[in-house]
C-alpha cells in the first residue's frame, strides 16, 4: 500500500531536522497505526539519518545491534564492546560534539530497550542534559507500548519529562484515504470499510487485496478462526508493556452491552472503585472512551458511559467474542449472513461517531465558535445523537444521524425531519436561543429532494467523509 497522508507529522520532523538547536522528538501511538512506516518514509528522504528498531533481546545484544546500525555513519563505533549504555552514548557524543554527525538518530520501539535495561531512561536524561544540549543533533524515539511511553515522557516524575522538543501522538488515518488505499470511491462504502478497519493502516494493507469487497475481507481476515486478525485484540493486549491481557474481561462485558461503570463492575463481580484504574488504562490505550451527555461537567462521573472506541475491537467484542464457537462451526455463507444481520447496528454506531467528528469542519456552518459536539441522554428519556452550542450559548445545533443501506425517498426524508424537529431540544436546555439549527445526517440525499424547511440542513456521507481531516 502506498504511503498516505501524515503531512503534518512529516512537517514537524522536518522542522526538527532543520533546527540549529538540539531536537528531541517523541512519537507514540497504538500498535499498527503506522509509526514505523512514517519514520522509515521520512528517514529515506534524509541523507544522513540512522533508523534503529529495537527488539526483545537482552541489553548486551541490543547495544551490539545499535552500534552496528551507527557504523553506517560513524566508522569504527561497532568495533568495540560496550559494557553499558552510558559508555556507548559517551562514545557517540564524541562524534556529535565534533560535528561529524548531527543525526537524525531514530530509535523505534524504545520500550523494548527499557524493558531490558530499566536504567536507560536515566542514562538518556544525563546524555541529553550533559552532551546533546547546545548541539544541532536530532534524536527521535518511538514506541507502541502506550502506557510505557507515557510513563517515560509525560509523567511528571519520569526521567525524560520536559526534555522533548516535540511530542507527536500518531492518530489513525481519516476515512477519506480509503479511496486511495482500497479503491473505495463511494462515501457510504468508505463508512462501511471504516466500521471494521478504522483508520489503522496495517488493517488497510491486509484488506487491500479485496478492494471494495468489504464483506469478503471481513470474513477472511476477521470472522474465520484462521483469519490473520481473528486474534488481534488478544495480541495487542499481550504486546503492551506491561501486558494488558488482564483488561480483556472488561472489554468483554462492555461489548456485551454494559456501559455504566456500576454495570461493568457488577458483571465482573468487582467493586466499582476497583474498576477505576482498569477503565483509565483502557482509555490511555485508546481502546475505550468515556462518554458524557452534552452539557455535563467532565468532572462529573454520575452519568458517564464507557464504550469501545477502536472500530475493529468494537466489532470483535460485539460480534465475534461471544460467538466464537458458532463462527468456528459455521460455513462461510452462515458467517456472512450473521455479519449482514449485524451490519446496520455496527455501521450506525460508527456513523454517529463520524458525524460528530465532522460537524465543526463542515462547510457552511452557522457563524460562531461551536463547542465540541456530543450525544445527549437523560435517564430513560429520548436521546439526541449530536448537540452543540456556540460559546456564548446563543445558538444551538441539534443533529440526528440516520444510517440505512438502501435508497430513501424525499417523502421518507420529510417524515424523518418532521419527527426530528417535533422532538425539539432537551428540556434541560431552555435557552433562550437566537437560532436553533437541525442537522440530519443520512448516507445519501435524494436528488429529487428540495430542502424547504427553515434551519434544517441535510448532510450526506460524502460531506461527512470529506470534512474529517
Amino acid at each position: 500500500m502506498d504511503f498516505l497522508a501524515r503531512q503534518n507529522e512529516l512537517n514537524l520532523l522536518d522542522k526538527g531536522l532543520h533546527s540549529k538547536r538540539f531536537s528531541f522528538i517523541v512519537m507514540w501511538g497504538r500498535r499498527r497505526v503506522g509509526k514505523s512506516r512514517l519514520l522509515l518514509e521520512w528517514n529515506q528522504r534524509q541523507k544522513e539519518g540512522i533508523y534503529f528498531v529495537a527488539d526483545e533481546s537482552i541489553a548486551s545484544v541490543q547495544r551490539k545491534y545499535f552500534a552496528e546500525a551507527l557504523q553506517e555513519r560513524i566508522a569504527g563505533i561497532a568495533d568495540v564492546e560496550y559494557p553499558d549504555w552510558r559508555t556507548l552514548f559517551k562514545r557517540l557524543s564524541i562524534d556529535i560534539k565534533t560535528g561529524k554527525w548531527r543525526g537524525p538518530l531514530i530509535i523505534d520501539e524504545l520500550p523494548y530497550l527499557v524493558a531490558a535495561a530499566p536504567e536507560l531512561p536515566s542514562v538518556m536524561q544525563n546524555w541529553i542534559d550533559q552532551d546533546l544540549k547546545g548541539t544541532g543533533f536530532m534524536l527521535v524515539v518511538s514506541g507502541s507500548s502506550q502506557s510505557m511511553m507515557q510513563g517515560l515522557i509525560l509523567s511528571g516524575d519520569a526521567p525524560l519529562y520536559g526534555r522533548a522538543t516535540e511530542i507527536i501522538k500518531l492518530s489513525p488515518l481519516a476515512p477519506k484515504y480509503l479511496k486511495n488505499a482500497l479503491g473505495i470511491h463511494l462515501a457510504k462504502d468508505q463508512v462501511k470499510a471504516y466500521t471494521f478497519w478504522g483508520g489503522i493502516p496495517r488493517y488497510w494493507e491486509l484488506a487491500e487485496m479485496y478492494g471494495q469487497d468489504t464483506e469478503e475481507a471481513v470474513h477472511d481476515l476477521l470472522l474465520r478462526p484462521e483469519g490473520l486478525l481473528n486474534q488481534e485484540p488478544n495480541r495487542l493486549l499481550q504486546d503492551e508493556r506491561p501486558s494488558a491481557i488482564s483488561l480483556r474481561p472488561t472489554l468483554d462485558v462492555i461489548g456485551m452491552g454494559a456501559h455504566k461503570s456500576s454495570e461493568i463492575a457488577g458483571r465482573l463481580g468487582v467493586s466499582a472503585t476497583s474498576l477505576t484504574k482498569v477503565l483509565a488504562r483502557l482509555q490511555d490505550l485508546d481502546l475505550v472512551e468515556r462518554e458524557i451527555p452534552y452539557g455535563e461537567s467532565v468532572k462529573s462521573g454520575k452519568r458517564s458511559l464507557y464504550k469501545i472506541k477502536d472500530p475493529l475491537f468494537k466489532v470483535w467484542f460485539e460480534l465475534i467474542s461471544g460467538r466464537r464457537g458458532q463462527f468456528a462451526s459455521f460455513s462461510k455463507e452462515e458467517r456472512i449472513a450473521l455479519l449482514k444481520d449485524q451490519m446496520p447496528q455496527l455501521m450506525g454506531s460508527i456513523w454517529e461517531d463520524l458525524c460528530r467528528k465532522a460537524l465543526k469542519q463542515l462547510s457552511g456552518l452557522p457563524k460562531g465558535i461551536w463547542k465540541e459536539p456530543l450525544r445527549y441522554w437523560h435517564g430513560n428519556g429520548p436521546e439526541w445523537d449530536l448537540m452543540s452550542t456556540t460559546l456564548d450559548d446563543k445558538s444551538m445545533i441539534i443533529g440526528e444521524c440516520k444510517w440505512f443501506s438502501g435508497k430513501i425517498s424525499p417523502k421518507e426524508v420529510r417524515e424523518i425531519i418532521q419527527k426530528f424537529v417535533q422532538k425539539g431540544i432537551p428540556p434541560t436546555f431552555k435557552g433562550p436561543f437566537d437560532a436553533i439549527y437541525y442537522y440530519l445526517f443520512i448516507p445519501e440525499v435524494p436528488k429529487e429532494y428540495l430542502n424547504l424547511e427553515k434551519n434544517v440542513r441535510l448532510i450526506s456521507a460524502k460531506e461527512v467523509i470529506d470534512s474529517i481531516a
